[in-house]
């Protein structure tokens, strides 16, 4: 595992993230990723500009250095972020899987500033029904026909 701590990247998200409020161009929320001690992609959120919700920095930034690095793992790479990543990007993190993940402000932080995303976590727990969307389950045959389908495909990619 590469989980060399550098500080300069930190401040350089929390720089990246006044920016983005100074611009009004989004939140206040900026990742970076690094490999091998250099910026290999930096990103802001882009929420409201885009008009996307996923457009999370985390989201973007993994989004970009996956391109520049053209494989959608981040092995060996360093995250850096402004503040700790809501759920949505925990998922995108794990699904990138860098080295490690370095943040400044908690969710706690976030939540002082009008993101409080602990909803989120609450609704994981309940029982899908229960959830303020809920989620329902039809299950198909064909539905799990497609994961046969994916076993029995000679050019798939595992991931």
């Amino acid at each position: 595992m590469n989980d060399v701590y550098n500080e300069q990247f930190l401040y350089r998200a929390i720089e990246l993230a006044n920016n983005n409020i100074k611009n009004g161009t989004g939140g206040p929320f900026a990742a970076v990723v690094v490999k091998n001690g250099e910026i290999i992609a930096e990103s802001v959120n882009t929420v409201a500009c885009d008009n996307d919700p996923t457009a999370h920095a985390e989201v973007n930034v993994i989004r970009e250095a996956c391109k520049k690095m053209k494989d959608f793992q981040l092995t060996g790479c360093q995250m850096y972020t402004s503040c700790e990543p809501c759920p949505m990007c925990l998922g995108a993190i794990y699904w990138a899987r860098p080295d490690v993940v370095f943040f400044a402000a908690s969710q706690k932080d976030a939540a002082f500033g009008g993101f409080d995303d602990e909803f989120i976590y609450t609704e994981i727990e309940k029982p899908k029904m229960e959830r303020t969307i809920p989620f329902i389950q039809k299950p198909i045959p064909e539905g799990r026909k497609v994961f046969e389908n994916w076993n029995n495909a000679d050019n798939k990619t595992r991931y």
